[in-house]
This record gives structure tokens, C-alpha cells and sequence, in this order.
């Protein structure tokens, strides 16, 4: 029988912790690893310890070895912390002091001031965009304090290593709840009241979909964790795999029981080698504690999970690729009925849910389903993680309640938009593509519309697995269609012909229309075609990969119609259909453009207007953006020499 101790375990570990006086955590998340956050973290441990300070790197300590009347500091890393173009990232607590854009060389100023003398550095403190106020702590932050972050919170503070840690803040007590007082029936009733909808883009309430495997007759069933996240500029279940990865294995536990499974798999794409080591690591702790493996909890209930990775083929996404592709064939969908969870894995009932998914579940079981159904909307219960970037000043990982507007999470907790030379202008904003690349794109009309599952669903987007991209005024929507549509024609299974040559001739379309060849005629016959291939595609990325087109072509029809009547492109993005001008009344004659001009192309004396020689000019666009004054214009082609 496995008699495992949570309560123990939690006891213990917060009775260590009270040896420590001071925990700096160093942002561990992807982003902030990328950019020289280790270094960080090496060089905190070692100033630390030239100061003659007690430092711990892990509570799992010999009490004997340490035992500083002064007390000691704890240095540990987490996930990510969402602001991510402003890591590395530093946190000292009990303050709550956040530092940002850490470098090795501040670590000395930072022990010796902040750890030390507890003053604050407030270069290293997050200056706010809108006001350039500094702020001393995350509850100082819009970006933070306009957030619900039920998801994130953890995996910004705990070390996603140790699991003693994520028992401390009762982990795992909701898979004990759920295997030694709860049944089947109980487990997936539990969910279908608490609203919990799939997160991962199709929005299929998770209960449901347990309870009609638990149906099932079969002495044999899988759950497989969907961590194959491959939207352009998505990394929500990436980061919880990196930041918690215990909350998806109890989450795979929970799912487990309810279903009736003995067996998990954790389907991640090798483009996440961070995330495959995190999520490992996580298993097999667990296992090595005995909560996985045999008669869990002493409830007579075995289940185990492994990790494979993905080759990273975006329609791995979808369920019934998935399960070809675990079994070593290629990764196609199949038609349905039947649903996975009737005839998945090896002919086996199968439950696919992805990683926001699973790890929402143990917050249902610990806090019930009542609790959950305070955030959200009727139809769109709890919380949804995404990954907000373009033109923003806030980039990074974000959690809000549904129900949420597009306005305040992009002129809030994004901190407004920024034009082409980088300064806040929220008069530049232009739309906001929510879904990925099966998303649609929303003008300013559609901002107050409260985020959920049916409300994107009924102008044309979607909530998708929560990619979110802001652009400005200088986007060229033809371009952003053709970039998605790219994208999906590329990661096509190629099984299904609307999807396989649809989108190849979609994509033609648009290059006609971009290059200057198109007509009014094209735009009717892009339109007709992405709706076919959206009828009879087999699959949901079929399916779904036309929505950018038919949204900008419905939300900004005049852009395509000045590309196919004017032959120009109002952005100046597409150079087939502009010259670059240099407006006389505007230009100073600094000279700078002619400076930076990599073809030599401008001409002019200083402090007299400038010259564009069109036959030797590359479009690369280096004038426009650098010049100060906005004097370089983007003209329909011959109408300036």
C-alpha cells in the first residue's frame, strides 16, 4: 500500500523554510535563459556566499549544516514571469523588490544594496511606458496587478524542480482527493459544473469529454497531454511546463481516475528541450514519491506517464495526428466519427486535453467548482493564459478571467500600442489577431466585445490555445493574411485536397494582390475559395486557415481594393507597389538617410532637401526609419523620380 504523507511533506518543508530570511528568485523561463539568466543566477550564488552569507540553493538541506543565527538566503529559479523582452528578471522577497533587465555586472550593487543594506536600485526597476514611473514590486505593475493569474502565479515563484515545494502549496492534494474520496462519476461531474472548457482552441468541455470515455468499455485507456504548441509567438503550455510541470502530471492524474486509465503520455515538440527536461524531471520525482506507478494513494488505482516528443508538425496539434504519430506513423488527421475517446490510441479510448487544460484541473478539485465559476462568463468559465505580442509595449505571458476585453488587455496590461519608431501611440492601432494563425483579425470596433469562447467565435475569430498579436497602422493586412496562410499551407498534412492545394491557391492569390496583379475579381474569387476550403477541409486546420483572409478581407476590404484598383499599398509594405519619396517641404537636409542608405541611393547637400535615385533603390526601407522627421513617404510607384 503507498501511504504517502502530503500533509508531512508540506509540514516539513515550511517548517525548513523558516530558516530562510530572504529568497531571490531568478526568472528561468525561456526567454530570460536566452538571455543570460544563468549567469545571473551563478553570479547571485557566488557574491552571496563572498559576503560570508548562509545561501541555499534548495530547501532539501542537512539541518546540521545549516544553522546561521542570522538566518539564510535562498536563491532558486522559476518559470516564466510573463514580461518577458524585459528579462533577465529578479525578484527578492519577503520586499517583493523586481528587478529588471539584469545584468552580471549589477549582481555585486544588488547583494551589497538591496540583499544586505535593503535599499533599491531603481535603475533596475520596471519603469511603467505610459507614465515613466518606476515601481517597486509586480503588485506595482499594471501589467501584473490587472491580471488574474490563478495559472501563471506559480510559475513565476515556485523552482519547478523541486516538488516538495509545489506540495507545500497543497500540489497533489486534489489527485489524493480525487482517488481516495471521489468516484469516476464524481471526478467528471465535478468538471462539467465548474464550465472548464478545452483550452487548447476547440473549447469541448473537458468533463464531457472524460465522462463518454469513462463510458467506454474497455479495460484499457490512454490520456494524452497536448504539448505540441506550434502557433507562431505561442508559448503558454510551454511555459507551464517549464515553470509547473507538476500541476499537468496532477492534472493527467486527476483526468486518469476519472476515465478509467492506467496510462499518459506527454506529447511535447522537441523545439521545447527546456520544457521535455522540466516535464521528465516532474515524472519521474513523482514517481520515485509513489505518486505514480502502482495503487496510488492506496487506492488500488495504477497509473504512469511518459514523454514523447514531436517532430514538430503543427497538425500534431489535432487529436487523431497525435495518436497516428505516437504510434509511428505520419501525423494525419483521420475523418469522425468515431472521437479518440471512443477509438484512439490503438483502437483504445483516448482523452486528448492540452496542458492549460490539465493544469486548471487541480484548482477545480481543491477549491470546487463553485469557486472556479467566479471568473469567467456563463459560457467561458475561468481563466485563459495568452501570449500577447506586435506592437505593444508589454510583450510577454499574461492571465486573465474570460469575459475580459480586447481594450484592457492591450491599452492596460499591454501598456498601450507602439507606432514604427517605438513610442506609445494609441491612435496607431490598427487590429489585433487573436487564435493564431487560424484567427481572424479585429479592428477597433470590436475591442469592448468581452473576451470568450462563442463571442470571437460569432465575429469571426477565435480563442484558439491563446496567441494574440497586436499590430499598428503601418501593418499591411494582405501581408498578415498571406504571413498565417503561408504557415498553414506549409504545415498541411497534404491528406485532404481543399486543405493541401485550397491554401496553395489562396496563397497565389494573395501574391497577385500584393505584387500588383490582381483585380477586383481576385478578391471575389480569394473570398469564395477560402470559404470551400473551409466547407470541406477534413480537419481543423484546414478548416480554420482561411478565417485571416476572410477577416481582413471583411474588416479592411478597402486595404485589398487600394492594392487591385490603385495598385498601392497604403502601408508602403509591399514594394512592388511604392517608391520611396523624400517629401521637400518636410526633409531638413540632415543628412542622416544619405548616411545610412546602404545603396547610396540618396543624394543631397546638408541642410537642403534630399533625393531618392528610384533606379537604385532597394526598398529596404532603412531611409524611412531612420529618418527623424517622417519626410520619406511611400508613393504609388512613378509618381515622384
Amino acid at each position: 500500500m503507498n501511504d504517502i504523507n502530503l500533509k508531512q511533506i508540506k509540514e516539513s518543508y515550511l517548517k525548513r523554510s523558516e530558516i530562510v530570511t530572504q529568497r531571490v528568485v531568478v526568472c528561468a523561463g525561456t526567454g530570460c535563459l536566452a538571455i543570460g539568466a544563468m549567469d545571473v543566477y551563478n553570479k547571485l550564488v557566488e557574491e552571496i556566499k563572498a559576503k560570508n552569507l548562509d545561501v541555499l540553493v534548495s530547501l532539501d538541506f542537512d539541518e546540521k549544516e545549516h544553522s546561521h543565527p542570522d538566518g539564510a538566503i535562498h536563491v532558486s529559479e522559476s518559470g516564466c514571469q510573463g514580461i518577458c523582452q524585459l528579462g533577465p528578471l529578479v525578484t527578492i522577497k519577503p520586499e517583493g523588490i523586481f528587478y529588471t533587465k539584469v545584468k552580471v555586472k549589477d549582481v555585486p550593487e544588488i547583494v551589497e544594496k538591496t540583499i544586505i543594506e535593503k535599499e533599491i536600485i531603481k535603475k533596475l526597476l520596471y519603469k511603467n511606458p505610459a507614465d515613466k514611473k518606476r515601481c517597486e514590486t509586480m503588485n506595482d505593475i499594471p501589467f501584473y496587478n490587472l491580471q488574474t493569474r490563478l495559472l501563471l502565479e506559480p510559475c513565476g515563484s515556485l523552482d519547478a524542480e523541486d516538488i516538495k515545494e509545489y506540495i507545500s502549496i497543497d500540489g497533489y492534494a486534489a489527485a489524493q482527493k480525487s482517488y481516495t474520496q471521489m468516484t469516476p462519476e464524481e471526478i467528471c461531474q465535478v468538471v462539467i459544473d465548474a464550465g472548464l472548457r478545452g483550452r487548447g482552441g476547440g473549447g469541448f468541455p473537458a468533463g464531457r469529454k472524460w465522462a463518454l470515455a469513462l463510458k467506454q468499455d474497455s479495460k484499457k485507456k490512454y490520456i494524452l497531454c497536448n504539448g505540441d504548441e506550434g502557433d507562431p509567438g505561442a508559448f503558454m503550455d510551454g511555459s507551464i511546463l517549464v515553470g509547473n510541470p507538476h500541476s499537468v502530471v496532477e492534472g493527467m492524474m486527476i483526468a486518469a481516475k476519472a476515465m478509467g486509465s492506467d496510462e499518459g503520455i506527454v506529447y511535447v515538440r522537441t523545439e521545447y528541450p527546456l520544457a521535455v527536461k522540466r516535464i521528465k524531471k516532474a515524472i519521474e520525482t513523482a514517481r520515485s514519491m509513489g505518486l505514480l506507478g502502482e495503487d496510488i494513494f492506496g487506492s488500488g488505482h495504477n497509473f504512469d506517464i511518459r514523454v514523447m516528443e514531436g517532430a514538430g508538425a503543427f497538425v500534431c496539434g489535432e487529436a487523431s495526428a497525435m495518436v497516428e504519430s505516437i504510434t509511428g506513423n505520419r501525423g494525419i488527421p483521420r475523418p469522425k466519427p468515431p472521437r479518440t475517446a471512443e477509438h484512439g490510441l490503438h483502437l483504445k479510448p483516448t482523452i486528448v486535453n492540452n496542458v492549460e487544460t490539465l493544469s486548471s484541473v487541480p484548482l477545480i478539485l481543491l477549491h470546487g467548482a463553485d469557486e472556479y465559476k467566479k471568473y469567467g462568463t456563463e459560457g467561458s468559465s475561468g481563466t485563459k493564459t495568452f501570449a500577447l505580442t506586435g506592437h505593444v509595449a508589454n510583450t510577454g505571458l499574461i492571465e486573465v478571467p474570460f469575459g475580459t476585453t480586447l481594450r484592457e488587455i492591450i491599452f492596460d496590461i499591454g501598456g498601450g500600442v507602439v507606432n514604427e519608431n517605438g513610442k506609445i501611440d494609441n491612435t496607431s492601432f490598427k487590429a489585433v489577431q487573436t487564435g493564431g494563425p487560424s484567427g481572424g483579425c479585429l479592428p477597433e470596433k470590436h475591442l469592448d466585445i468581452p473576451l470568450s469562447f462563442d463571442s470571437l467565435k460569432k465575429i469571426g475569430s477565435m480563442v484558439g490555445s491563446g496567441g494574440m498579436v497586436v499590430m499598428n497602422k503601418d501593418t499591411c493586412m494582405v501581408q498578415i493574411a498571406r504571413f498565417f496562410i503561408q504557415f498553414t499551407h506549409e504545415e498541411s498534412c497534404g491528406k485532404c485536397t481543399p486543405c493541401r492545394e485550397g491554401t496553395k491557391q489562396i496563397l497565389g492569390l494573395l501574391d497577385e494582390i500584393i505584387e500588383g496583379r490582381g483585380t477586383l475579381e481576385t478578391i471575389t474569387t480569394l473570398e469564395e475559395l477560402s470559404k470551400a476550403v473551409m466547407d470541406s477541409s477534413l480537419c481543423g486546420l484546414g478548416k480554420s486557415a482561411p478565417s485571416p483572409v476572410l477577416s481582413t478581407i471583411k474588416e479592411f476590404r478597402e486595404e485589398y481594393e487600394s492594392h487591385v484598383i490603385d495598385k498601392f499599398c497604403p502601408t508602403g509594405k509591399c514594394t512592388e507597389l511604392f517608391d520611396f519619396w523624400i517629401n521637400p517641404d518636410i526633409c531638413v537636409g540632415c543628412t542622416l538617410c544619405a548616411k545610412e542608405c546602404p545603396t547610396n541611393a540618396i543624394t543631397g547637400e546638408k541642410k537642403e532637401p534630399h533625393k531618392i535615385a528610384q533606379q537604385d533603390c532597394t526598398k529596404c526601407g532603412t531611409c524611412r526609419t531612420t529618418c527623424k522627421f517622417s519626410a520619406v513617404e511611400a508613393v504609388r510607384v512613378g509618381t515622384h523620380s
